[in-house]
């Protein structure tokens, strides 16, 4: 669904179910928020027409989850391939095509090998990936599926990533769940210029 062919209850000017938030509206710390959405040099990739928009309705919420983003994103420590390819695994769980559309060009960008992206878009088997991706894979598709992981995969992922780097890793997930849950619930649309890149059974 794009711009032109939109849901009733769906705004055009922010894609979703709510309007765009305003900044007269805002005050205190989500000031800074709301202009780093408008600021196309941000590292928000999908500036005020995504989550980061949505939020700005709740200004606490939006202060304090952008610290969290930060840290995940950008202060955690994960390489930029890891980071996306983590991502783009709880995408794909998740089935957000909007979450998967802003961030598999962002995976390319970092230098993730589409091969990879295909094993995780397609519901592909690990086998023959590098054991890092093969268990950020396996590791997010247990998890989601399964509400649990095993002590065999666990240890793989703690010999891997260590105890601090695998708490991050999981709370990464789970905060791009959570992100996937509200771009469903406020219907998040894609624009026009922006395909569908994930198929939806």
């Amino acid at each position: 669904m794009t711009i032109g062919n939109l849901p009733d209850d769906v705004y055009e000017e922010s894609g979703c179910r709510l309007p765009l938030a305003k900044r007269e509206d805002i005050d205190g710390e989500a000031l800074d928020i709301f202009d780093h959405h408008h600021d196309p040099k941000s590292w928000s990739l999908a500036g005020m027409r995504g989550p980061g928009g949505i939020k700005l309705h709740s200004p606490r919420l939006s202060e304090r989850s952008q610290a969290i983003g930060r840290y995940l994103r950008r202060e955690a420590g994960f390489p930029e391939a890891v980071r996306e390819l983590a991502i783009l695994v709880t995408a794909r769980e998740m089935d957000s095509r909007f979450e998967w559309a802003a961030h598999e060009p962002e995976a390319l960008r970092v230098g993730l090998a589409p091969e990879t992206i295909d094993v995780v878009k397609r519901d592909k088997p690990t086998d023959g990936l590098a054991a890092t991706e093969a268990v950020i894979i396996d590791f997010g598709r247990q998890l989601f599926r399964q509400r649990r992981v095993d002590q065999a995969l666990f240890a793989r992922a703690l010999d891997i990533f260590g105890r601090g780097r695998l708490v991050d890793l999981v709370a990464l997930m789970g905060t791009y769940a959570g992100t996937a849950l509200l771009l469903a619930a406020f219907d998040v649309q894609l624009t026009e210029d922006e395909e569908a890149l994930l198929p939806i059974p």
